[in-house]
């Protein structure tokens, strides 16, 4: 079957803390844990976002690479030069928390913060829930607390290259299905070379 693929690639700056890492210190170079992904850190991201179709539009494209506008100013203004933190971290509540001056101990106990502390981030244009932020109203722009709560991407995974490029599979294709186009693969780059690639299956094809 003839397919068109076209694809583009979104750079960008994040951080996160991969805190479930563990090793075989019989494959690692210096048979050491070196579970250094459990360390607050961060990387240089690039995305290759990759569309498919079986049959072009009236225009001879997939669809119009401007299509994919939204997807930068997203990932701009919601991942660029954020920390992706996974809201089951054990240290979530020290990094995130404790560190919101409006927290009281009941919340703390009760385990209340997410409901409500913080907001939930949407693909614009759907109901396609990507994560939360932390609310900043009532917070002084220029105080400390203020400028550590806007830095932080809560999600509810572990945000590791292979459950970031399902993450952001599932975000192409809540928005672009609403045009008839279908996101077939993400290949997440957090290095220039370490990769994770989520993509769907093939069918098989009988000869």
């Amino acid at each position: 079957m003839n397919k068109w693929i076209i694809d583009k690639s979104f750079a960008f700056c994040y951080g996160h803390r991969v805190w479930v890492q563990k090793t075989n210190v019989e494959y690692t170079a210096d048979n050491s844990p070196a579970c250094k992904c459990r360390h607050l850190h961060g990387h240089e991201g690039l995305a290759h976002v990759f569309l498919e179709a079986e049959h072009l539009n009236a225009q001879g494209m997939v669809t119009d690479f401007l299509h994919l506008g939204w997807l930068k100013n997203f990932l701009d203004n919601v991942l660029d030069h954020k920390f992706v933190i996974d809201q089951n971290d054990p240290m979530f509540r020290r990094l995130v928390m404790e560190v919101h001056p409006h927290i009281n101990l009941a919340v703390l106990l009760t385990s209340d913060y997410l409901q409500q502390h913080t907001n939930l981030v949407t693909v614009p244009g759907t109901n396609h829930a990507v994560g939360r932020v932390v609310q900043l109203s009532g917070l002084d722009s220029g105080s400390p607390e203020y400028e550590t709560l806007e830095g932080y991407l809560i999600v509810n995974f572990v945000p590791t290259s292979e459950n970031l490029s399902k993450w952001l599979f599932d975000m192409v294709n809540a928005k672009m299905s609403k045009i008839g186009v279908k996101c077939t693969r993400i290949d997440w780059f957090e290095t220039p070379k370490s990769r994770a690639t989520y993509s769907t299956p093939q069918p098989c094809v009988l000869s």
